[in-house]
């Protein structure tokens, strides 16, 4: 009862604000968002307050138990089955590896949310990060599109870079979550083969070096909101080699998942699966964002998630499913792509998901609601 009037109220007070905040632009509402998270990180009431509130509204699945064993899912146990994509929780940006690094010596909160975030919705994967720090891109990188409860971005893979990130959350470790991912990527405009696999080698040796060992490490092998070719580290042979360049460097002591793009053909995908399962990944995100032209400008490609994406990736977690029960397989698949809802996120059959765009249209319980209406639809449908 306390757990439906939190929920119910939490959707209806968001629904009264979100008029207010759709007034700004996409872009001044994430700059004051992040501004209020970052007050937030730096108070242990709101921070105990907000775990609070996710006790509550995440309840029964907020807590393992002999009756609820949690989600095992790319060989990680989660609390319950909806992680917030990486994209929300990944810092500022910075000229060089120097700044960023002197940022964190003066105790800025160079990642807005890393404590808030969490408390509030349990389950979050950071980043994207690259090797080295990046401004992103200029000018306007943010929309909305709330007939179809989709947004879109070239923000540009705008971090504080591997080594600052690592230094800062290691500044932080007793206050980090007990299950959270960190998401890491190439740098946009590097082509040649050993510098990629460098950048990866060292992203992750700087967080294992500074005692940041994530639940899971994710590799990002599609951005299609910087000006790269959305599908150039896409193919059988480079998605090989780089996962086994971040196995390696692992070494066992924590689980990869891959970050896909949606709208690659079955037979891609049967190869890209073959890869992730030959090299040791543990688990398929399937999708990142839809490349599509910005409405600024034809011309420009940004990524675009939330509803407009849904389709897309609902097949392509199709035809992962589909080449994984084929190959007899042992990885999992993980939904990211337009869940909005319950019944969304049924349609996809996948054991876990990760979400974004129904934070913006949804509220910050977004996770909590979809999983209620997906237990309520379920128990409907079973009649």
């Amino acid at each position: 009862m306390v757990q439906k009037f939190v929920l119910e109220s939490s959707e209806t007070l968001y629904n009264a604000l979100k008029p207010l905040l759709f007034r700004l632009t996409a872009g001044e509402a994430h700059a004051r968002v992040l501004r209020l998270l970052a007050l937030a990180d730096s108070s242990a009431l709101a921070c105990a307050l907000l775990r609070w509130v996710y006790r509550v509204a995440f309840a029964p699945h907020s807590r393992p138990s002999p009756e609820f064993g949690g989600v095992h899912v790319g060989g990680v146990t989660l609390d319950h089955p909806l992680i917030l994509a990486a994209g929300f929780v990944k810092g500022h940006g910075f000229t060089s590896e120097a700044q960023a690094l002197a940022a964190v010596e003066r105790g800025e909160d160079i990642i807005p949310g890393w404590r808030s975030i969490p408390a509030l919705v349990g389950l979050v994967e950071f980043g994207s990060f690259t090797r080295y720090p990046r401004m992103g891109n200029p000018g306007v990188v943010m929309w909305r599109d709330p007939a179809t409860r989709s947004i879109q971005n070239r923000v540009g893979l705008k971090n504080p870079g591997a080594r600052a990130a690592a230094a800062f959350l290691a500044r932080h470790k007793r206050h980090l979550p007990r299950t959270f991912g960190i998401n890491i990527a190439v740098s946009p405009g590097v082509s040649d083969p050993a510098q990629e696999e460098t950048e990866i080698r060292e992203a992750i040796r700087l967080f294992l070096d500074m005692g940041i060992v994530p639940s899971w490490f994710t590799l990002n092998l599609s951005c299609p909101n910087t000006e790269d070719d959305p599908g150039a580290n896409q193919t059988e042979a480079s998605a090989r080699r780089l996962c086994a360049a971040a196995i390696s460097e692992l070494n066992g002591r924590t689980p990869l998942w891959v970050k896909l793009s949606p709208g690659l053909a079955d037979e891609q995908y049967a190869a890209l699966l073959r890869a992730a399962v030959e090299t040791g990944v543990q688990a398929i995100i399937a999708t990142n964002t839809l490349a599509q032209p910005t409405p600024d400008n034809p011309l420009v490609l940004g990524g675009v998630a939330g509803g407009r994406l849904y389709a897309s990736a609902c097949e392509a977690v199709t035809s992962l499913l589909r080449a994984k029960l084929h190959e007899r397989y042992k990885i999992d698949v993980i939904a990211c792509g337009g869940i909005a809802d319950g019944r969304s996120w049924a349609s996809f059959g996948a054991t876990a998901g990760q979400y974004y765009s129904a934070l913006i249209y949804r509220g910050a319980l977004a996770a909590a609601i979809i999983e209620r209406e997906y237990e309520q639809f379920s128990r409907v449908d079973t009649r």
